[in-house]
C-alpha cells in the first residue's frame, strides 16, 4: 500500500486535506508551492497538484519535448 491509500494529509503548510498525489519533494520545491524543506517525498491534495501542474508546465513540456521522438 502507498502513502496516499494509507490516508496521508497533505504535505503544504496549513493544508489539512487529503493527499491525491505524492511526487519527488525535489520535483516541487521552488514551484510556488510551499511545502516543509527536508522531506523526501511531498503529498499533494487535489488543489495543490492543480497549482504545480500550472506552475511547472513549460518546464514539463520541454522535458517531453527532449525525449520525443520525431
Amino acid at each position: 500500500m502507498g502513502l496516499i491509500s494509507k490516508g496521508a494529509k497533505c504535505s503544504v503548510t496549513s493544508c489539512d486535506n487529503d493527499g491525491v498525489r505524492s511526487l519527488t519533494a525535489s520535483k516541487v520545491e521552488g514551484t510556488g508551492v510551499d511545502i516543509p524543506h527536508g522531506l523526501k517525498k511531498a503529498i499533494l491534495c487535489k488543489e495543490h497538484y492543480k497549482e504545480w501542474k500550472k506552475a511547472t508546465k513549460e518546464d514539463r513540456d520541454t522535458e517531453k519535448a527532449r525525449f520525443s521522438r520525431f
